[in-house]
């Protein structure tokens, strides 16, 4: 009775983990945000190998973090400047992002690489935040278009860190990270839109830029 009840625990559990490891780890809402599911992260990665990192897979999971940072810094320093409710929105959504990269520096017993707000260790994230939150704060348009940019850049340098690995847990993040910039790309378009601005894509293709807005 009691080897039963124990594997009938046991098939829970792995059927638990089964299920966190396929269902939509990304809560999306109506106006694009896109956060990550914590609990259900944590769920996924159990049920997923771990081991040794190669060096570019350590120096993509620190630098993916403070990436994810730089984001939600930015916003929160538009949305200061600016009011706007989806600086608010989609600061907040980068803080789940940021924390599902620091999932990964603690699996793999790693430092976590952020400092205080605006400050980077990595001196080329440094200056792109420097020079994004002086760019958003000339205008309206400005700050909308630099949300853009930085999803488009956040989309490009997930693809090169997921062609630098075939780890699963890694390989898990960083494709719910990237689904979640592509929504919130279509969120600063949306809003570029509504106050009669069209964007056009700078960083990504046309193509690929295309095929994000329609999907």
């Amino acid at each position: 009775m009691l080897l039963g009840s124990l594997c009938l625990l046991l098939l829970a559990a792995l059927f638990s983990v089964a299920y966190a490891t396929d269902q939509d780890l990304l809560t999306v809402k109506d106006n694009y945000t896109s956060e990550l599911n914590d609990s259900a992260l944590g769920l996924a990665l159990a049920g997923l190998p771990s081991g040794g990192l190669a060096a570019l897979e350590k120096e993509g999971l620190l630098y993916m973090a403070e990436e994810e940072k730089l984001a939600g810094d930015v916003y929160l320093a538009l949305n200061e400047k600016w009011n706007l409710r989806v600086f608010d929105n989609i600061g907040k959504a980068e803080r789940t992002h940021e924390a599902a990269v620091k999932t990964l520096l603690e699996r793999y017993s790693l430092p976590d690489p952020t400092k205080g707000p605006g400050e980077f260790y990595n001196k080329t994230l440094q200056g792109l935040y420097d020079d994004l939150v002086n760019r958003g704060s000339a205008s309206v348009k400005d700050a909308l278009l630099v949300g853009a940019a930085i999803e488009e850049i956040d989309i490009l340098d997930l693809e090169v860190r997921m062609a630098q690995t075939d780890r699963e847990d890694i390989l898990l993040v960083y494709a719910n990270l990237k689904r979640g910039s592509e929504n919130h790309l279509r969120a600063f378009v949306n809003n570029l839109q509504r106050q009669g601005f069209e964007y056009n894509p700078v960083y990504i293709s046309q193509e690929k830029y295309d095929g994000i807005i329609s999907g």
